[in-house]
């Protein structure tokens, strides 16, 4: 097992990587920006570096700094977290060669599967079922992008390989709007990711996103946890995830979930990673690998009881999964709600202050953030400041939870999405587990 282990990261996921690492009695490094010196595990860890001023690209993206202080502390390994470097290939392979270890997949892995035309083609070598599309990127001839549109049939979409949350992405309802769109969506490409290549996919009206938890070592084993739901989405950033999926069957769980188990194996797949889907009509479509700890990953562990961050370590440490495929036994339901700060109407970002914060408590409530009061919420970074997480018996259990915990829940000085999570607790078509990907924007649109 390491000894010390530097945590790339910030906010509730480094804390959270804290913990993990305390509980194994693992030494910890907090790196961080001049921004963010007060943060809860900066101030926790056994030792703080500051890595650079408050623009992300300057700190928690700096390579160089970030190796150079776990070389100045003596870190045995790096762990990223989400975001930030998480599934950069780059990193990944300078940690290696720098003589750490890297706490997730190979670099080699990051870069087949972080590819979401490369990852397709493997995922379909394995017989994981994915969305029609295109044979890869889009190429430059008009007239072939055109040809590929019509065998794939509209409405189309089409998304950049190198990248995600929504940059990049654009419906093509039409023949007469698609070399448009895709000449939008390369300068998009090329602005968030460097890269304007793009591919072209068959677009679903209404379908709903389920993603496969999967745990994978080095000594050839490999387990799923059960899926997660996280169709309540605005502009393609999740809001709402839940663990199990409302109306999946056990035999579709297993059956898909046999399916990425035997993926990972394939490419020698290690750590924690993500399988993620749309669910339409009863059949699962991949969509990409996320090779990383997920944000949602709470309601997992919730109703699994397997904690994926000592998981992680353990892994990276050479240990085998604590746990075999038939010793999971799933209990009941969990929610997660993603408190961001922001405005809950116009979700215009709401830094400063925390003035007062008080948490709910309870049977089944758990609370993954980093704000406490008196708490300055920075301007730099994404404006997620926590998550808020119950479990019940079962889904209408965990609802009516939920909204007893955000009920209890007050953080002032800022504002936050609270009110819009109550609003969402409190829906009818959520509360029937009848919502879709698009189901949270006509939501949002109908209150207006």
């Amino acid at each position: 097992m390491f000894n010390k282990i530097l945590i790339a990261n910030r906010g509730e996921i480094a804390l959270r990587i804290l913990r993990a690492c305390r509980e194994l009695g693992i030494k910890t490094v907090a790196v961080y920006s001049t921004a963010d010196r007060d943060l809860k595990h900066v101030l926790l860890a056994d030792e703080a570096v500051c890595i650079g001023p408050p623009p992300a690209s300057k700190s928690y993206l700096n390579m160089a700094a970030i190796i150079s202080a776990a070389e100045v502390t003596q870190a045995d390994a790096i762990h990223p977290g989400y975001g930030f470097l998480s599934e950069n290939a780059d990193f990944a392979e300078s940690v290696e060669k720098s003589g750490f270890v890297f706490i997730g997949p190979r670099s080699e892995t990051i870069r087949l599967m972080g590819g979401k035309t490369s990852a397709k083609a493997e995922m379909i070598a394995a017989g994981v079922p994915c969305v029609p599309g295109s044979d890869g990127i889009l190429p430059d001839d008009e007239n072939a992008c055109r040809e590929i549109a019509r065998q794939v049939g509209y409405p189309v979409l089409i998304k950049a390989a190198a990248g995600g949350g929504g940059r990049g992405m654009h419906v093509v309802r039409g023949e007469d709007e698609l070399i448009g769109k895709i000449h939008l969506a390369r300068s998009e490409a090329q602005a968030a990711f460097r890269d304007g290549s793009v591919f072209l996919e068959k677009y679903l009206e209404t379908p709903r996103h389920i993603e496969i938890q999967v745990l994978s070592d080095s000594h050839g084993n490999a387990i799923h946890l059960n899926e997660r739901d996280c169709s309540m989405q605005r502009r393609n950033q999740k809001v709402v995830e839940e663990s199990p999926a409302p109306g999946i069957t056990q035999a579709q769980r297993d059956e898909i979930g046999k399916l990425c188990t035997d993926a990972c194996k394939r490419i020698g797949y290690r750590g924690a990673g993500t399988m993620e889907f749309l669910y339409e009509e009863g059949r699962f479509y991949f969509i990409e690998m996320n090779t990383r700890i997920q944000v949602e990953h709470p309601v997992t562990e919730q109703v699994t009881g397997v904690d994926l961050i000592r998981e992680q370590i353990r892994i990276a440490a050479g240990e085998p999964i604590a746990i075999r495929q038939d010793q999971l036994q799933p209990r009941g339901h969990a929610i997660e709600c993603r408190i961001n700060a922001e405005d809950a109407r116009s979700f215009v970002p709401s830094p400063g202050e925390v003035k007062k914060y008080h948490v709910p408590g309870g049977p089944g409530v758990r609370v993954d953030s980093h704000v406490y009061a008196g708490y300055h919420v920075p301007p730099h970074y994404d404006s997620m400041i926590g998550k808020l997480i119950v479990n019940g018996c079962d889904r209408a259990s965990a609802i009516a939870r939920m909204r007893t915990a955000l009920s209890e829940m007050i953080i002032e000085g800022i504002k936050t999405n609270i009110p819009l999570q109550r609003r969402i607790m409190d829906d009818e078509v959520f509360c029937a587990g009848q919502h879709h990907i698009h189901y949270l924007e006509e939501m949002l649109k109908k209150g207006e």
